[in-house]
């Protein structure tokens, strides 16, 4: 079990857990997951963390095929710029290291925006916190547990 798949079950969320063998030289982590688990690259999603105005932290939540547009995520949760945030930040912030980074279970809860994408899936998947694991849940059932929100946030 992992932080991620303890809050799921502990909220009582439908999920399903998938594993497979990870790359270690895999090029983009989020894509291996499709890949290897025959999913839609836009039904995978991808856990970025962002810095607001230079000091708050924020997590983005969106398809591994898309690129964040940092004006559009600044927009979404009322700041005038994002920029990433750096490794060590996100990684003390969250607990977890780079490419495998939830936005479940997090150390710290951070404000959180769902790509409206995610809507149009039954379900979608994202990181269980180990590369290699993904955790399978209704996109609903995530923004509530995350008390998040969802805007557009892919270019």
């Amino acid at each position: 079990m992992t932080p991620a798949i303890d809050l799921a079950k502990q909220q009582g969320i439908a999920y399903q857990v998938h594993q497979y063998q990870h790359d270690g030289a895999a090029a983009s982590y989020g894509l291996e997951a499709s890949e290897k688990l025959g999913l839609a690259p836009e039904q995978v999603f991808k856990t970025l963390v962002v810095q607001l105005d230079g000091k708050q932290l924020a997590v983005a939540v969106l398809p591994v095929s898309q690129q964040l547009n940092m004006k559009l995520m600044a927009k979404a949760l009322g700041a005038k710029k994002a920029e990433m945030a750096n490794a060590h930040d996100v990684m003390r912030s969250s607990g977890y290291v780079l490419g495998g980074v939830s936005p479940l279970g997090q150390k710290k809860r951070l404000p959180t925006v769902i790509d409206n994408s995610a809507q149009q899936y039954a379900t979608i998947y994202v990181s269980a916190v180990r590369r290699g694991l993904e955790i399978e849940l209704a996109a609903t059932d995530l923004c509530q547990l995350l008390q998040g929100r969802f805007a557009a946030l892919a270019q």
